[in-house]
């Protein structure tokens, strides 16, 4: 599925990192009040954003940019959600029993 038919509620919980305006989050929770929350750290900075239900809901999907566009009380932002790489361990003991 890509991420323009889904919600941004649906593709924050299945990601690992965000992108906001540029900086890279770890720190990011949605919660039951469908609250987002992010947090960044800009060099010594520490800068949040927080967004309402209705905000995340309302966010658009940028093809092009594969991208959203959500608004907020600061004004526009753009997100990139973003998934990791995972190895798969069970790959790594079969490998090393192979080996011996």
């Amino acid at each position: 599925m890509s991420e323009s038919t889904q919600t941004l509620r649906a593709a924050v919980e299945t990601s690992d990192m965000l992108e906001i305006d540029g900086l890279h989050a770890f720190e990011f929770s949605i919660s039951e009040g469908k609250e987002l929350v992010i947090q960044v750290m800009d060099g010594r900075d520490k800068k949040s954003w927080t967004f309402t239900g209705a905000q995340v809901d309302a966010a658009v999907f940028n093809d092009g940019l594969q991208s959203w566009t959500l608004s907020g009380d600061s004004g526009e932002h753009r997100l990139v959600c973003l998934s990791a790489f995972r190895a798969n361990d069970d790959d790594d003991e079969s490998e090393v029993a192979d080996e011996a």
